[in-house]
């Protein structure tokens, strides 16, 4: 894993499940959803590893990875309500910090 439960994002994923983000600061409500989205994303590459295996190499991991975030950033925002700009950002932010975690090396 890549990201551990005490990580930033499994945070940012627990506050996304149990907080209205309509009441956040929207540059907060993006930045959360995209650490929800990282963590998510995370877990669904992990189960697709499982049944599929490592993918052949890093850069099918990486749009494994981008795929996976970008899915749970349509959902997130819309059971949350939140709109395109906030999307988009979050798209842009989650894909960030999965690339941070995954390297040639690691994935």
């Amino acid at each position: 894993m890549f990201f551990d439960d005490d990580s930033n994002q499994a945070n940012a994923y627990q506050k996304v499940q149990d907080e209205d983000l309509t009441q956040h600061d929207p540059s907060l409500a993006h930045e959360l959803i995209a650490g929800a989205a990282a963590f998510e994303a995370q877990k669904a590459y992990m189960d697709h590893k499982e049944r599929s295996g490592t993918p052949e190499n890093h850069e099918m991991a990486k749009e494994l990875f981008a795929g996976f975030a970008a899915a749970a950033v349509d959902r997130l925002v819309e059971s949350k309500g939140l709109d395109f700009v906030d999307r988009e950002k979050a798209k842009y932010d989650a894909r960030r910090q999965l690339e941070e975690q995954v390297s040639p090396d690691r994935y």
